[in-house]
């Protein structure tokens, strides 16, 4: 349970960088439109600068929101089984399919990232950015999102085991 919280602690960081990033994107979006109209000033730095953003909102703030258990889900059968199997559902969720899908995005996107920052890769675009920070990214989220993994899949096991109680009714309150 120590590795999960400190798992927890990583994308916590990770998650409110996320957060972060929305604020500075609009801030961004608005200056870049402000600047457009009233002085006809524009760049495409700060057009691509944006999209690199919500490229890190997505990425860097995926393994909280798994964290927060705020995926979205399609329940057909889920909401009816006990909550022991629901917690066999999870743990066998995560070794068949999240984890192995996991692991192809990591293996895929690491050769690619390294490649882009070894060649110093930038925008096609005049006044654009290097784009391999953006790609940097890709590997980064999906390793954020495979510890989150392993420590959610940790919480399951323990509570199978009966070591912790969890809850997975995965229900919102109403208010």
């Amino acid at each position: 349970m120590a590795l999960a919280s400190g798992i927890d602690r990583v994308t916590k960081a990770f998650g409110v960088l996320a957060a972060l990033l929305v604020a500075a994107a609009c801030l961004i979006s608005a200056l870049n439109a402000i600047s457009r109209y009233t002085l006809d000033l524009s760049s495409n730095a700060f057009l691509e600068i944006q999209w690199q953003m919500f490229a890190g909102m997505f990425l860097l703030g995926t393994a909280h929101v798994l964290k927060l258990n705020e995926h979205v889900r399609v329940d057909l059968f889920y909401g009816n089984m006990t909550e022991r199997n629901k917690l066999w559902v999870d743990v066998f969720g995560f070794v068949v399919f999240f984890f192995p899908v996991c692991f192809i995005m990591l293996e895929m996107s690491y050769p690619w990232a390294y490649a882009s920052f070894v060649a110093g890769e930038g925008s096609a675009n005049a006044g654009g950015l290097p784009v391999w920070p953006a790609k940097m990214l890709l590997p980064l989220g999906f390793t954020l999102l495979t510890l989150q993994g392993i420590a959610e899949l940790i919480r399951r096991i323990a509570a199978l085991r009966g070591d912790i109680v969890l809850d997975v009714s995965y229900e919102k309150p109403v208010q």
